[in-house]
């Protein structure tokens, strides 16, 4: 090789060097993060260690004692916020909020006293707080601190509502313990120790009601707080709640109900009243081609989780409507899309109707007629109906699959 080449060879060696020496001083600052310096305003009160720091710079080093030190804060996971306290004596010194990952700058050691402290504190959404504090005269390492998951998990949520009253629905992995808040605008629940997922997050925002105004959720440390915020023209309200356990899904069911104060007899007789005026008309013909198309569009488990008994609020109003179902069919029969017939005046053969209520001919149709008889308001006649088929689902969904039921019955009746 000519010295030429040579020269050349080496000039792209250094070239590929500096390239990669600054790649690495890149990740290296990225995964340092910012920079927060942690001194006091004020260095610690004279002391021994001025006296002895030239002795100890001749065998350590003069960095030792007047240099300031430098750690790195990971977490696990990533992302994590951290409070920093610096404590000198019992008395705080300064307090400060960051992200990790995270490059603290410590003042040296000559102007650290003995009782100088460093207390970081960690968390992230859906993970429990971790602690550390550490003496700022002893040896300080570069710090990860991993986070343990909360115990409990909001999974999913779904609401209700229906004849006035309204019922929200919290489904976790462990059973719950909360407490409720009063406001001057609605209430906060509490849900201790829980995290919650994205799909229950979304389901949240997304409660309302003639009751409820809007809804939001807050992670407050480890507890989980779900704001319902009311209308200001909601009557006087009672907070009632519920628990009980969903085997079948394996999971806990924490239910809260805002109902209006007062009997109940009120919105019993209006119920009755409104099914009472259904006729033969709300159940046949064209009718059952929109029963049909939102049966088909509907999820088959979640359907008939949403009208089989389970001692929610809804079930007497449910059972009066597949009797009323009856009255209205031919020999007092209801078919089932499998050809099953039942009598629901039999006792006996209403629990069977009722436990195979969403492959009822004609049911799903007959629900929105009553839901019509009962409110006046379109919107909160989609959302009733939702209630009581499909609590579960968000109510832009709903809509769309109730949108393409009703264009295909309007084809059928523009057919005729």
């Amino acid at each position: 090789m000519t010295l030429r080449r040579w020269r050349e060879a080496g000039v792209y060696f250094l070239a590929a060097l500096s390239i990669a020496s600054i790649s690495w001083s890149d990740e290296g600052a990225e995964s340092a993060g910012e920079l927060l310096d942690m001194s006091p305003e004020s260095p610690a009160p004279w002391g021994l260690r001025y006296l002895s720091a030239p002795l100890v710079s001749v065998v350590r080093g003069s960095d030792y004692m007047y240099s300031a030190r430098e750690i790195v804060i990971h977490t696990t996971p990533a992302g994590g916020y951290l409070d920093l306290f610096y404590v000198r004596s019992g008395f705080q010194k300064r307090f400060e909020q960051a992200e990790s990952p995270l490059t603290v700058l410590l003042p040296s050691r000559l102007e650290t006293g003995s009782r100088d402290s460093l207390t970081i504190r960690a968390f992230a959404e859906g993970y429990r707080q971790k602690s550390i504090t550490f003496g700022l005269n002893q040896k300080i390492e570069d710090l990860v601190l991993n986070l343990v998951p909360l115990p409990n998990r909001l999974d999913h949520v779904s609401s209700r509502y229906f004849a006035g009253r309204t019922t929200i629905s919290f489904l976790t992995a462990e059973a719950l313990t909360f407490r409720l808040q009063e406001a001057s605008d609605g209430y906060g629940i509490i849900l201790t120790e829980t995290a919650i997922s994205e799909d229950a997050r979304l389901s949240v925002s997304e409660i309302e009601s003639p009751l409820i105004e809007n809804s939001y959720s807050q992670q407050l440390g480890e507890d989980l707080m779900v704001k319902l915020v009311l209308g200001e023209n909601s009557p006087i309200l009672e907070v009632r709640s519920k628990q009980a356990y969903d085997a079948p899904r394996d999971f806990h069911v924490f239910g809260v109900s805002l109902v209006p104060s007062g009997s109940d007899s009120d919105r019993v007789e209006a119920a009755m009243n409104a099914l009472a005026r259904l006729t033969e008309a709300d159940v046949s013909g064209c009718a059952l081609t929109f029963d049909s198309v939102l049966r088909d569009e509907l999820d088959p488990g979640s359907l008939a989780r949403a009208l089989r008994p389970n001692g929610s609020f809804t079930d007497p109003y449910l059972r009066a409507a597949m009797r009323r179902m009856g009255d209205l069919s031919v020999d007092n029969s209801v078919e089932f899309v499998d050809g099953t017939q039942l009598r629901p005046e039999s006792p006996i053969e209403l629990e069977m109707a009722m436990s195979n209520s969403g492959g009822a001919r004609g049911f799903l149709v007959l629900l929105r007629s009553f839901v019509a008889g009962l409110e006046v308001e379109r919107r909160e006649r989609v959302e009733s109906l939702r209630s009581l088929l499909a609590p579960e689902l968000r109510l832009e969904e709903f809509t769309k699959f109730l949108s393409r039921a009703q264009a295909q019955e309007e084809e059928c009746r523009a057919s005729d």
